[in-house]
């Protein structure tokens, strides 16, 4: 953890300088509506370097690189350095970087075992290890205690050009609005899982994300007490790209709610 947030120090103040100067920026397109920034391409320059002179033996997964190949006996660094960049070009005050650390298990599989994700605008680091609980700065975090979804504020991501099903976005709403106090949709999904950790939102769904988008909010979460799946409640998250969060009532509940919605 404090490799992780030495590279996320490093890489908030200079993601500020460019936040305040985001007219100045020169933009260039991926694909429809997804942009990338002078100021995310340098923001994963310098975590990489930090995190890559730390841990020199270790792999990478990131947002704009792609995959660097390490050891494949060890960890590997899971990065987005720039999570809403939308919000950043639109001078929106709601984004993060965040990064995760996977491990290889005895079995084959991989597991994060350590999250960090930063909001340079209000210098929180929300962060995590297996087994230690989940923190923002040194103040334990612990997910909602509601239980009734009347109650309950969701977050959600919402379909845009070129991403996401919007039929399927649709029903889901259509079953999840009726039942709860309201919806929110910010923009990013890292602090979207943070702040269900943190107890902000008392939960959350998406699907069409990428793993880098929610390798670290996913671990936030779980080690916040709270639950995290699939639509159907199963544990195929990444396989579908469908992610649901909560803590036990609410998750229960939400997805009989968005499973009954597909059917």
């Amino acid at each position: 953890m404090t490799i992780i947030d030495r590279a996320v120090r490093k890489a908030g103040p200079r993601l500020r300088r460019d936040f305040n100067e985001v007219q100045n920026l020169q933009v260039s397109r991926k694909g429809p509506a997804d942009f990338v920034s002078i100021a995310d391409q340098r923001a994963e320059q310098t975590i990489y370097e930090e995190l890559s002179r730390a841990r020199p033996d270790w792999g990478f997964l990131m947002e704009e690189r792609g995959e660097i190949a390490g050891d494949p006996n060890k960890p590997r660094f899971i990065v987005d350095p720039l999570d809403g960049t939308t919000n950043f070009l639109h001078g929106i005050p709601h984004f993060a970087i965040s990064i995760g650390v996977e491990e290889p298990l005895p079995n084959g599989k991989r597991e994060i075992t350590s999250a960090m994700v930063y909001q340079p605008i209000t210098d929180e680091a929300f962060w995590a290890e297996k087994g230690r609980g989940a923190w923002v700065q040194s103040e334990r975090l612990r997910v909602s205690a509601r239980r009734d979804l009347g109650d309950s504020l969701i977050a959600t991501g919402i379909p845009f050009m070129g991403h996401g099903d919007f039929a399927q976005w649709a029903r889901i709403f259509g079953a999840v609005a009726p039942e709860v106090a309201g919806i929110r949709r910010m923009g990013s999904a890292a602090l979207d899982l943070a702040w269900v950790a943190a107890g902000r939102y008392d939960g959350y769904w998406e699907s069409d994300l990428k793993y880098w988008d929610v390798a670290a909010g996913l671990l936030l979460v779980k080690e916040a007490g709270g639950f995290v799946s699939d639509f159907r409640g199963g544990e195929r998250m990444i396989e579908r790209s469908e992610f649901l969060a909560a803590n036990d009532a609410l998750q229960s509940r939400l997805h009989k709610l968005i499973a009954g919605a597909l059917r």
